[in-house]
């Protein structure tokens, strides 16, 4: 693959991830989205929950299994090592908007807020868990963590060791804030419907298998530093005292 046929489809991969990621910001916020998470064909609640759980479901096997070390070694002989990350990301994304295409509405009311105060509280943090996820993806190194790193430069295997080991702004305290972040804006909200309470059940089960999963490799790769710091930063809730 040349250099300008990667990097186009790069880019495109991205703007298919941007895409979604603010679909997926309306999708839960209730606005700007031909469909949200309470809109769509109202069906039995049975077949809701299980479509519902499926979509999900697939979305977690494409993310976990496709971000695991061995898949990668495998999978890197069938796409182009530079463009690799970017597949995965355009994998991702398409499942994503396929999960809100395929929603199905469990609209019974869980548990509303009323309080105006209260409301406007819930809607501030549903705002500061996506700006949360964004920002934390500038902290480590977003063009790396979206493929378009990759891309530009072309992909050389890193020696286990040979990584900087970093812990900037947040991941000084916190060793996952994009799931952090993830987890407020899914659960903050003045009116949980039965398949708001659904997704972010399910999503937030997911996020707490993933970074199992991820903190395994995490030892692997880096070994004793990286338990160390699991020692130094809380998971999701942070620890202040600064990894060393």
């Amino acid at each position: 693959m040349s250099h300008a046929a990667r990097m186009i489809y790069a880019l495109v991969c991205y703007a298919i991830f941007l895409v979604s990621f603010l679909y997926a910001v309306g999708f839960l916020g209730g606005g700007f989205v031909p469909k949200t998470v309470d809109d769509g064909p109202v069906v039995a609640p049975w077949l809701a929950v299980v479509v519902d759980v499926a979509l999900l479901t697939a979305f977690a096997l494409q993310h976990s299994v496709m971000a695991r070390p061995r898949f990668k070694v495998w999978w890197t002989r069938i796409v182009p090592k530079p463009v690799e990350r970017s597949t995965f990301v355009l994998l991702a994304s398409l499942a994503l908007l396929l999960l809100f295409w395929q929603w199905r509405p469990l609209p019974a009311t869980a548990w509303s807020v009323s309080d105006p105060v209260a409301a406007s509280v819930l809607k501030g943090l549903f705002w500061l868990g996506w700006f949360v996820v964004l920002a934390s993806t500038f902290m480590i190194s977003h063009l790396d963590l979206f493929g378009l790193k990759q891309a530009i430069q072309g992909w050389r295997p890193t020696a286990p060791g040979e990584a900087a080991f970093a812990t900037p702004f947040l991941y000084r305290h916190v060793r996952h804030p994009i799931y952090l972040g993830f987890v407020v804006a899914f659960w903050a909200t003045p009116t949980m419907t039965v398949g708001h309470l659904l997704f972010a059940a399910v999503a937030t089960a997911y996020i707490l298998v993933g970074i199992q999963l991820e903190e395994r490799d995490l030892v692997a790769f880096f070994g004793d530093r990286y338990i160390r710091y699991r020692r130094e930063a809380g998971m999701l809730l942070p620890r202040f005292r600064g990894a060393r």
